[in-house]
């Protein structure tokens, strides 16, 4: 049997995850309202905008997403029925699929970036001082990489 958690973990561990989904809670309805664009609408579009071309593989972009390829799959669909990316044929491997960034993406992206930036800073960010932005960009920088890893590792294991 795993051991439990002592009492300050535990409250630890259920701040952490009622904090985390009020606050995601919070953002996406924020993002929403000033927007009409989901926060995983938003964050392709950020990658997107990032890549080079603005254009991304599909298994790129899930990967990034944390998203497994039918939800992907889904997700750029559903972009796409609103102009925002484009799905289009690897130049180097016609086999793959790219999604891109479309000018109407762009666009949306632009017109809610201020939006989402103040709801951002208004939930969180500016509450935390310099030493617990510190702190938090280490906790989550080290799980992130144990993360992908352990990830990484099962996936090739499976194979």
């Amino acid at each position: 049997m795993t051991e439990s958690l002592d009492d300050e973990r535990m409250a630890c561990w259920r701040a952490y995850i009622e904090a985390s989904q009020r606050l995601f809670t919070q953002i996406e309805d924020d993002l929403r309202a000033a927007s009409e664009l989901s926060f995983a609408d938003y964050h392709v579009l950020v990658l997107l905008s990032e890549a080079p071309g603005q254009r991304l593989r599909m298994g790129e972009l899930a990967g990034r997403l944390v998203f497994s390829p039918s939800r992907l799959t889904y997700q750029i669909s559903s972009m796409q029925k609103r102009g925002l990316v484009a799905r289009e044929a690897c130049p180097a491997d016609r086999r793959g699929s790219e999604a891109v960034l479309t000018a109407a993406g762009l666009l949306a992206l632009r017109e809610a970036a201020p939006h989402h930036l103040r709801s951002a800073r208004t939930h969180l960010m500016d509450d935390l001082d310099d030493a617990e932005i510190a702190c938090l960009n280490r906790v989550f920088d080290r799980l992130g990489r144990r993360l992908r890893a352990d990830r990484d590792a099962s996936s090739t294991l499976s194979e």
